[in-house]
């Protein structure tokens, strides 16, 4: 070491905490030495110099955390820690990271499907006006060609084949509900004109007759509980939770109002609200998921006699690994969903990186479960079954929460 690295610092006393200096930052408080009250351009160099620390530190993460299954956990339990991410910084991160493009995706790709499959529109009340079965049939015919046309077309688009498939689903049962009440209205002039004799014969179509209504009549009050007020107040529970309730209540109640909705724009807003309230709950339930997963594994490695919080990193880390596995999968379909009409060569090369992801990712978390607890093969894929049947189901629940959060936006 040259003398001019060497820095006496004798006499220097702590700004915060008036303790003698030892180095640049106190050994007392943790205070840097340096003052905050620099020019402009020293500000940039040390943001500079911050960035590259921590890009650096990611350039030391992320590729053993993809390739290495329970490296960066070993590294984390052996004390090894300043070059990597944080465990939770590196999953909360990957966390937001994928659900935001996962979102950014699937307004992309159905965007996409839609400008694929230009005149395909399907009008809840485009058979409406039609008179007669036969040109309901017809009109059914014209727009399924419509549909085979733009499939063609589509051929190679993520997403817009399945946007086909319900199109054609909902044409169909339009087509049907309308030639149904064409027929049921048509029945009653032809009864009227029947002679007196068969007046005793008119019985049963009463009776069918009473039983539309009555069916009419439930779908009328079916429809009527979205403007009726909801009861939504529990005694028992606080006002701010009844107000909640409340607030949830009305949502839903415009929600389902919108979906129903035979204005395009209208169904488009509450579907947008939908898909916005899932993305925007799934990071808040996967967090709770973290500490339900860590409990789990602290569960089945009882007697390994671990701290939870060793059981927690592992958490943090396998799932970090699983966000940059879904951040990678739907980076690969953006870019297939681009390349595919014009390479279809490089889509099916695409296809099959997407499917050895998908490979990986089960192979990589068995390998972590292995290598981190050490036990035999037997014992680590007999736990490995179980706890993921476990994990399957608090998931399940988990994205069922989700969905009502969604509804509820």
């Amino acid at each position: 070491m040259s003398g001019k690295d060497i820095v006496s610092y004798d006499g220097v006393h702590c700004a915060n905490c008036t303790a003698a200096m030892q180095g640049e930052f106190c050994h007392h408080c943790g205070q840097s030495i340096h003052t905050v009250l620099k020019p402009v351009h020293h500000m940039f160099e040390d943001t500079l110099e911050t960035f590259l620390h921590v890009d650096g530190r990611v350039l030391h993460t992320l590729p053993p955390l993809m390739t290495r299954p329970g490296f960066l956990t070993l590294e984390y339990f052996s004390g090894r820690r300043q070059r990597y991410v944080p465990p939770f910084r590196l999953m909360f991160v990957l966390c937001l990271l994928a659900f935001f493009l996962t979102h950014i995706a699937v307004d992309a790709l159905v965007t996409r499907g839609k400008d694929f499959a230009p005149g395909v529109h399907v009008d809840r009340r485009q058979f409406d006006d039609l008179k007669t079965s036969d040109e309901v049939r017809h009109a059914l015919d014209e727009q399924l060609a419509n549909l085979q046309q733009a499939r063609a077309t589509v051929a190679n688009v993520p997403g817009a084949d399945a946007g086909l498939v319900k199109a054609e689903k909902e044409l169909r049962k339009q087509a049907e509900r309308r030639i149904a009440t064409i027929d049921g209205a048509a029945a009653p002039a032809s009864g009227a004109s029947a002679k007196a004799p068969a007046a005793a014969s008119s019985a049963p179509a009463v009776a069918s007759s009473a039983g539309h209504r009555v069916a009419k009549d439930d779908d009328v009050e079916a429809e009527d509980w979205l403007d009726k007020p909801a009861n939504t107040r529990v005694s028992w529970l606080p006002e701010f939770m009844n107000a909640r309730l409340a607030h949830a209540a009305a949502n839903l109640r415009a929600n389902i109002r919108g979906w129903k909705s035979s204005d395009p724009e209208v169904h488009e807003q509450a579907a947008e609200r939908f898909k916005a309230g899932i993305f925007g709950a799934l990071p808040q339930t996967m967090f709770v998921l973290m500490p339900a997963f860590a409990l789990l594994l602290k569960l089945f490695y009882l007697f390994k006699r671990r701290l939870y919080m060793e059981h927690l990193i592992v958490a943090l880390h396998s799932h970090a690994f699983l966000f940059a596995t879904v951040l990678l999968w739907v980076l690969l379909a953006l870019l297939k969903s681009w390349i595919a009409p014009h390479a279809a060569w490089a889509g099916s090369v695409l296809g099959w990186v997407e499917f050895a992801l998908a490979i990986w990712a089960p192979v990589y978390l068995l390998l972590m479960q292995k290598r981190v607890y050490r036990q035999g093969w037997f014992m680590t894929v007999l736990k490995y079954l179980v706890i993921g049947w476990c994990y399957t189901w608090l998931l399940g629940f988990a994205l069922v929460s989700a969905l009502m959060m969604g509804a509820v936006h």
